[in-house]
């Protein structure tokens, strides 16, 4: 029985794996950022039928945020944002030109800023850095059900 008949509620994962990229440089790059996560989002539940916890999309959306304005304050030139969607996880991947890797600091409550990579590291379920030619690649991982799906992605662009 081919895998469409199945009765099982088994569906097997889209053929393709979903995935967006952006240039971003100019001011607007944060926002044109969270909009584009927001559309990935509501595009991965409701074209692939994917479950995106309310958490998740808060989360990918904070992650996209804190990266996209890390690589606009300390890199020159333009940045690359990439989503790319497993069956259980988004991937949001931001290269720039900066070669220096970012060094999280300890925490300290009294510090005002800097909190960035630390916030990250907190929502993600993997994070890695990788100096490339030319930059660095830096990738984390939010995984995309906890238990409390729902629909807050917003517009949908596929």
């Amino acid at each position: 029985m081919g895998l469409h008949g199945r009765q099982d509620g088994f569906r097997p994962f889209m053929d393709r794996t979903p995935s967006v990229s952006a240039e971003l440089e100019g001011s607007e790059d944060i926002a044109q950022a969270r909009s584009l996560t927001r559309s990935f989002l509501a595009c991965l539940q409701a074209v692939h039928g994917l479950e995106v916890s309310v958490r998740a999309v808060w989360a990918i959306q904070l992650v996209v945020s804190e990266l996209v304005t890390n690589a606009r304050k300390y890199a020159p030139g333009p940045c690359l944002l990439t989503l790319k969607a497993g069956e259980e996880a988004v991937e949001v991947t931001v290269w720039d030109s900066e070669s220096c890797l970012p060094v999280a600091r300890s925490a300290d409550p009294g510090r005002v800023g800097q909190h960035g990579l630390e916030i990250v590291t907190a929502v993600c379920s993997s994070f890695e850095m990788h100096r490339e030619p030319g930059g660095k690649r830096i990738t984390a991982s939010v995984a995309l059900a906890d238990g409390s799906a729902g629909n807050e992605a917003g517009d949908q662009v596929c």
